[in-house]
C-alpha cells in the first residue's frame, strides 16, 4: 500500500514527461479532433472533442454545434487522464482507467478519481507512437461514456498512420 502512495504521489511528473520529444502536430489534432465531432454528430449526438498534449494542455477544442457548455470540460478532463493516468497505469482508453479503479479498495479508487482535472468516465483514448503516449483526445457529450470513446477512437484511428512520421 505504502509503494502504491508512492507511486502515485509522483504520478503528475511521470506522466507529463516526453521520453521522445515526440508531440501531436496542431494539423493532426485538428483532423482528430474534427473526425471525433463528426463521428458522434452521425450518430445523433452532439460533442465536444478536445485534444490535450502529454502534459495536459489543451491544443484542440471543437464544439459540435449544439453541444452543451459542460461537455468542453467533460471532454478536457477524460483527454486529460489519460494522457495524466494512462500511462502510469499502462492503459490507453479511461474505460482502461475505471477498470483499473475498479481493482482497488473503494476508498484509495475514489482517491484516484477525484484527482483534479481526472475523472472516471469513459471517452478518453491515447495517441501512441510504439509505447509512449504523446497526447489525448477526450470527447463529452453523448448519452454514455461508452459512445463518446467510440468517437474518440474513431479520431485517434484517422490520424494513427501520421504518427509514425
Amino acid at each position: 500500500m505504502v509503494a502504491l502512495i508512492a507511486l502515485i504521489s509522483q504520478a503528475p511528473a511521470q506522466a507529463q514527461v516526453s521520453v521522445s520529444g515526440k508531440t501531436l502536430p496542431l494539423s493532426t489534432a485538428i483532423i482528430a479532433a474534427q473526425t471525433a465531432v463528426d463521428t458522434c454528430k452521425a450518430n445523433g449526438y452532439d460533442v465536444t472533442a478536445t485534444v490535450v498534449d502529454v502534459s495536459g494542455t489543451p491544443q484542440v477544442v471543437l464544439r459540435g454545434d449544439h453541444a452543451v457548455i459542460h461537455t468542453k470540460d467533460s471532454s478536457f478532463r477524460k483527454a486529460y487522464t489519460v494522457v495524466t493516468m494512462g500511462p502510469i497505469f499502462h492503459v490507453d482508453t479511461t474505460s482502461g482507467y475505471i477498470g483499473v479503479l475498479s481493482k482497488y479498495p473503494p476508498l484509495l479508487a475514489q482517491s484516484l478519481a477525484s484527482t483534479p482535472n481526472v475523472t472516471a468516465l469513459p471517452g478518453g483514448v491515447a495517441f501512441k507512437v510504439g509505447e509512449e503516449t504523446i497526447a489525448g483526445l477526450g470527447v463529452g457529450g453523448s448519452p454514455g461514456g461508452d459512445k463518446d470513446e467510440v468517437c474518440a477512437q474513431a479520431g485517434v484511428a484517422k490520424v494513427a498512420g501520421l504518427l509514425n512520421k
